[in-house]
């Protein structure tokens, strides 16, 4: 945490599961959070607690970020305030169970919304400032499901994919200028994703704690790598997708992940 003690950093999707466990791990280690995420009083709870716990200071900024006018205001917010931001933790996300043709497309454009564009349009907003100070990091919070197709979770898990190659070709072009980036991508973890995806249990029969996948994040980061995979079993069984075929691996996906009435 020596990395950013002291100074700022923007934790988007803050309010529940591995959001607010980066928040959580970066206060104790002195540096100061602009909390972003749609739940105001979930925020401004976590504010409170960590600025009295860790005395660093907390700001709040409710907004859903699916909306392109949320994210520029994120970033006027900043300014008017003189917060200069050194760490960018693009968490935010969600996804949807079910098969394509069947969950509301409004649903899936938002999570486009939220997965893909704020992450693009976040990084394009505070990126400027780190390359001109020669110092800032970004993290981007992909997924295990950013590694192969997933049928009944397909658009969410393109999402991912997208997250993860974005990160790791960003990380190229900025090296140079002393940024890091690192894709976390973590598999099961206990959160409300699950429920708000509305995804079967036995998809999530292995899963992390999110403090855990957390923790796992910052040291990538600190350490200069550009992608992470959170959890033994999680890199074993990515690491066999690459030995098999991947029409195989898709089918073997969808067999998991089938609803109960197929």
């Amino acid at each position: 945490m020596k990395r950013w003690q002291g100074r700022w950093a923007v934790v988007t999707g803050a309010s529940a599961g591995i959001g607010r466990e980066l928040a959580r791990q970066l206060a104790a280690g002195g540096v100061h959070l602009v909390l972003v995420a749609r739940r105001a009083p979930r925020l401004q709870e976590l504010a409170a607690q960590l600025s009295a716990q860790h005395r660093i200071q907390a700001e709040v900024f409710p907004a859903d970020l699916s909306e392109a006018s949320a994210r520029d205001a994120l970033l006027t917010f900043t300014r008017e305030r003189d917060i200069a931001v050194e760490l960018l933790i693009n968490n935010a996300g969600f996804g949807a169970y079910g098969e394509f043709w069947q969950l509301p497309l409004a649903r899936q454009l938002e999570m486009i919304q939220v997965n893909i564009a704020a992450v693009v349009h976040l990084t394009h907003l505070f990126l400027p400032q780190m390359i001109e100070r020669r110092r800032g990091d970004i993290l981007v919070v992909a997924s295990v499901a950013a590694f192969q197709a997933v049928p009944y979770i397909c658009t969410y898990a393109a999402t991912k994919a997208f997250d993860l190659l974005f990160a790791e070709g960003l990380a190229e072009e900025v090296r140079g200028y002393g940024i890091r980036v690192c894709a976390l991508c973590p598999g099961p973890t206990h959160t409300e994703f699950r429920e708000v995806a509305g995804q079967p249990e036995r998809t999530f029969r292995v899963a992390e704690d999110a403090s855990q996948v957390a923790r796992v994040g910052l040291a990538a980061l600190a350490a200069g790598r550009t992608c992470v995979i959170s959890g033994a079993h999680n890199r074993l069984a990515t690491l066999a997708t690459r030995f098999v075929p991947r029409g195989l691996v898709t089918r073997m996906a969808a067999r998991l992940f089938a609803p109960a009435s197929r």
